[in-house]
């Protein structure tokens, strides 16, 4: 029997509101629309496949 090891391929990533200037943490392939908790502007939208970020990614979460 053959065992794999599958490594998890999404990520987490720490944005900035470009307006409020809010860190908050979002997933690489989101699935709706995520808004600044406090300015309410959309920071990424979904694709299909991995999110489009409209916000500055700042850091990468292991």
């Amino acid at each position: 029997m053959v065992s794999t090891i599958r490594e998890n391929r999404s990520r987490f990533f720490k944005v900035k509101c470009p307006d409020c200037e809010n860190e908050q943490t979002v997933f690489e392939k989101a699935s709706t629309v995520v808004k600044c908790v406090v300015c309410g502007r959309d920071l990424a939208t979904p694709t299909g496949g991995k999110a489009s970020f409209k916000a500055e990614i700042v850091q990468e979460l292991k």
